[in-house]
């Protein structure tokens, strides 16, 4: 998998790219500890381009979202493709994430909160 980072206004833009899986879940939570540490709380999450993703990568994204939280930041998913979306309602961790279309529209909702 790749990962790469990019800032928008109050957030960084973290795309991945490739399968999300136990190879890769160390690494995309090295990655998001680097950006808190470096005083980074709000993420938008691209999954456009994830292809598959398996429990121990949805396990990340939750401990990941439990860091950012004690942060007082916020984790947004975007562009989830229909697999990896059916994987979040399946395990109804939708509920727990806000998921946009677009993550230009999700990096914008951290400027507007409704």
């Amino acid at each position: 998998m790749d990962i790469q980072t990019s800032t928008a206004s109050n957030s960084v833009i973290v795309k991945l790219d490739g399968r999300f899986d136990a190879s890769v879940a160390n690494d995309f939570k090295k990655t998001i500890g680097d950006l808190i540490d470096g005083g980074q709380v709000n993420f938008v999450i691209d999954l456009a381009d994830v292809g598959y993703m398996d429990s121990t990568g949805l396990g990340s994204l939750v401990a990941c979202l439990r860091r950012v939280g004690k942060e007082e930041g916020e984790i947004k998913l975007s562009s989830p493709t229909p697999k990896v979306r059916k994987v979040f309602e399946l395990t109804r961790t939708h509920r727990i994430f806000d998921i946009y279309d677009d993550s230009s529209v999700a990096a914008q909702s951290f400027a507007n909160p409704a």
